[in-house]
């Protein structure tokens, strides 16, 4: 089919591919027969399910497959013990055996609470990752990093679980507010930023045009390939792939903190513009890259100062604390991804809380 891309993750056995584009989901459900058989236990929430359900069943079933769909609430909450225990739950009540394969049909939320689901039902199970968000497309749909949230804070009980496919259509996305989509591109533009200064380029040129469903194909498969070749490289995180947390520290705090919520996007997006101020205010990174970035990111919809990010009055010492008790740190001290330039991001560790407490007074002033 036109348009349609496809992006592999090499990790030998367990390689999988990405297909991309509008109609990605009918292109690819040949492949869904072979992996799931006649029956495809559908994982996704009442949302969702309410906009897209009937569209997927109707491509799956055309193929031979038959859709039975376990519905979850929507929202963040789901990611939790509690969420965990109903899914595992329904999927014993659907009759789901060891050799079968379970597809995650949804945004982060339902795409993070399958996978890891999926890696601990009868000690491990097959999954598919077809996102309906462009934030899921382009970062937690690939990589097989799976959680939940705990009460002490994101992401905190998880496994590394790689899909079997993953089909990002970006039909999908359409029907998001656009606030999502923006949030969503907050993924793009990190990848620029961590690797690829040409991408960086390309994106601040298209401007907010490339917003547009139809023109936004091309960027989410620039992101996904960089990913995808990070993930070949260091799966288990151990080494490059913590590059892919640009922003996160800061973002994971603002989520945690935030009055009245604030997209995931919304805050790496923030989160991106204080890595690279920090960046310049330690010499590391030129300043007019940091001013360019901010600039870049307000243009696109996206908070480039605190004061701006939904969900605040934020606290600056709250929010160090939280940093400080990120997954990422080791030895009391905070580990940030920080950039020497656009496209060259490298990993700090060993910053001091109170030195973060300073530097984000200074920012929310």
């Amino acid at each position: 089919m036109n348009g349609i891309e496809i992006v592999s993750v090499a990790l030998g056995d367990r390689s999988y591919d990405v297909i991309i584009g509008s109609g990605a989901l009918k292109s690819a459900a040949p492949r869904v027969r072979e992996i799931c058989g006649k029956r495809a236990v559908v994982v996704t929430d009442s949302t969702v399910a309410g906009l897209h359900l009937d569209t997927l069943t109707k491509v799956f079933e055309a193929e031979g497959v038959a859709v039975d769909p376990v519905i979850a609430p929507p929202g963040e909450a789901q990611k939790s013990f509690t969420g965990l225990e109903s899914l595992v739950d329904a999927l014993v009540h659907a009759g789901v055996e060891r050799g079968d394969t379970i597809v995650a049909f949804g945004g982060g939320v339902i795409g993070d609470l399958t996978g890891f689901a999926a890696s601990i039902y009868m000690r491990g199970i097959d999954f598919i990752q077809i996102p309906t968000t462009l934030l899921a497309q382009v970062d937690s749909s690939v990589g097989g990093k799976t959680a939940i949230n705990t009460r002490a804070g994101k992401n905190l009980a998880g496994s590394f679980h790689q899909p079997r496919l993953v089909i990002a259509d970006t039909e999908f996305p359409t029907t998001l507010p656009e606030g999502e989509i923006r949030a969503g591109y907050a993924e793009i533009v990190k990848a620029a930023l961590i690797g690829d200064a040409a991408m960086f380029d390309r994106l601040e040129a298209a401007g907010p045009a490339l917003l547009d469903p139809p023109r936004i194909g091309a960027a989410v498969a620039d992101a996904v390939r960089f990913k995808a070749a990070i993930v070949a490289e260091d799966e288990r995180e151990a080494g490059r792939r913590a590059l892919l947390n640009l922003g996160h520290t800061f973002a994971h705090a603002f989520e945690a903190e935030a009055k009245g919520g604030v997209r995931h996007g919304e805050a790496v997006g923030c989160g991106l513009a204080l890595a690279f101020a920090w960046s310049a205010r330690a010499g590391d990174c030129p300043a007019e890259d940091a001013e360019r970035v901010r600039q870049h990111l307000t243009a696109m919809g996206l908070a480039g100062r605190v004061g701006d990010l939904p969900g605040g009055p934020y606290d600056a010492r709250r929010l160090a604390d939280r940093m400080r008790h990120d997954k990422k740190n080791a030895d009391n001290s905070v580990t940030l991804i920080l950039a020497k330039g656009i496209g060259n991001a490298y990993i700090r560790r060993g910053v001091e809380a109170e030195r973060l407490a300073e530097f984000l007074e200074d920012q929310i002033a």
